[in-house]
């Protein structure tokens, strides 16, 4: 199993604190802290991101981290990012739904989704994301996207690979449980085109995607974006790159206080 894949031990605890994030009922809901824990080889290096595709706050979080890695990184920081699976609409047919009906039976009215709409659409011009949530016709089943962004992990790209899918799905309004699509994701992420294709038709990595995001949910995890340093919970949502930079500063140090102890 690929390293961005969750391996079954759990730890909570860290900064309790959360931002905006997806969960079932929607996405501006708590989510609990709780994410595999990786091995990794220097303690504090390792960041675990448990998102979806579809989820809002998840690629505005994305350009948040960015930004915060970009900082940490003129202080001499590093850090390796990896993308898990979870779905915010497990039930999702394979062909996924009419966005606006689909829209309308989970938050009870039009009015009350394109409210939500416009508040995540002017968050995301605030990262310099220009969400087309006009352009969205389907809300798609999203086991597809992460199977992909777990095949860009063994090729090296996953973090491109993660940033055409959530590009397709808010930017241009594209079906992303369509493979064709995904397979053009994977070619705008530096991936072969056809080998990509090949890939998503062989249906490998299906179980392994499911199993992971009920894993999450087991542990708890119940709304993404949700972030780990090493296994141990930072915090959920789309928080500040401020924020962000100094959650990573106080983990990193503790851990490795903690490895210096062991």
């Amino acid at each position: 199993m690929d390293d961005s894949m969750p391996n079954g031990d759990i730890r909570q605890g860290g900064d309790t604190r959360q931002g905006e994030v997806c969960g079932p009922d929607g996405c501006a809901v708590p989510a609990a802290e709780a994410a595999p824990r990786p091995a990794v080889a220097t303690a504090g290096t390792r960041i675990d991101i448990v998102s979806d595709a579809v989820c809002p706050w998840c690629y505005i979080g994305k350009r948040q981290l960015e930004r915060a890695l970009a900082q940490l990184a003129q202080e001499g920081l590093t850090f390796s990012v990896h993308w898990n699976p979870f779905q915010l609409n497990p039930d999702m047919p394979k062909e996924g739904r009419d966005r606006t009906a689909y829209r309308i039976w989970k938050f009870g009215s039009a009015e009350q989704a394109a409210a939500l709409d416009a508040r995540i659409t002017e968050a995301a011009a605030g990262v310099g994301l220009d969400f087309r949530t006009d352009l969205m016709t389907r809300t798609p089943n999203t086991i597809d996207a992460h199977r992909l962004v777990w095949f860009g992990g063994r090729k090296g790209v996953q973090d491109a690979v993660m940033e055409a899918v959530f590009k397709a799905y808010f930017t241009q309004g594209r079906d992303i449980g369509d493979r064709e699509v995904l397979a053009d994701c994977a070619a705008e992420a530096g991936l072969d085109r056809a080998e990509a294709a090949t890939f998503l038709a062989s249906g490998l990595a299906d179980r392994e995607m499911r199993a992971a995001d009920q894993a999450a949910r087991e542990a708890g995890v119940n709304g993404v974006p949700a972030f780990f340093l090493d296994g141990y919970g930072l915090f959920s949502g789309a928080m500040p790159a401020e924020t962000i930079a100094s959650a990573l500063r106080r983990g990193r140090t503790a851990l490795r206080q903690k490895e210096a102890a062991e």
